[in-house]
């Protein structure tokens, strides 16, 4: 599986995913994400921190939606959060969001609504206090992830169902391989803190298909 949006949406997950927590959860005050008022830069991660974006095999693109995702909304975790653009620096290292209570699309992967994977992914925590997707793990089957797009449209999915994986053994070809509907996936840290290296050792990713 080397497609451009599966080989880009993999190489998201080391990049945002590796680095999407600076300090323990036992440090966050215990306030859920969506209470933070003000939005609070994040370090960026050096390459440590950060997967590089192999080249895909060449390939057609699929056809793409002209509208980008604008908004997250999850009412079941009281989130609703402006979406950062996602990309990479001029050395092939993926950016995580910049903002650790704002989640981020990667944008040279597919739109949400979109037949494929899209991507969204969050900071769980930070050394400051808790990120946008600190609760993400609770999410259920059933619980809807409304994604709004620039025309103004809203594109809904629902929650098919939850992983928490170690980073060393991700299933990247379930998570990130072709797709025949249209999919989404919400990815933050998990698991334990590993002072050692500096991050968490796990990812929550939440599946999710678009229903409306």
């Amino acid at each position: 599986m080397r497609g451009t949006p599966a080989v880009a949406a993999a190489a998201l997950l080391l990049a945002v995913l590796a680095g999407c927590a600076s300090a323990p959860a036992a440090e966050a005050p215990p306030a859920p994400a969506e209470t933070t008022a003000v939005a609070t830069p994040v370090a960026t991660p050096g390459p440590a921190d950060a997967g590089r974006l192999q080249d895909p095999v060449a390939a057609p693109a699929p056809a793409r939606s002209a509208l980008v995702p604008e908004r997250v909304i999850i009412p079941a975790l009281g989130v609703d959060s402006t979406l950062e653009s996602l990309t990479r620096d001029d050395t092939g290292w993926i950016q995580p969001p910049e903002l650790v209570d704002e989640a981020g699309w990667y944008r040279d992967g597919v739109v949400p609504g979109d037949i494929g994977p899209s991507v969204i992914a969050g900071h769980v925590d930070s050394r400051i206090g808790p990120g946008v997707f600190l609760r993400l793990s609770e999410l259920a089957p059933g619980d809807t992830v409304d994604v709004v797009l620039s025309d103004g449209s809203t594109r809904t999915f629902s929650v098919t169902g939850s992983v928490t994986v170690p980073k060393e053994d991700f299933p990247t070809e379930d998570v990130y391989g072709p797709a025949p509907t249209a999919q989404l996936r919400l990815i933050t840290c998990g698991g334990v803190f590993d002072d050692s290296y500096g991050h968490y050792v796990d990812n929550v990713v939440v599946s999710a298909v678009r229903v409306a």
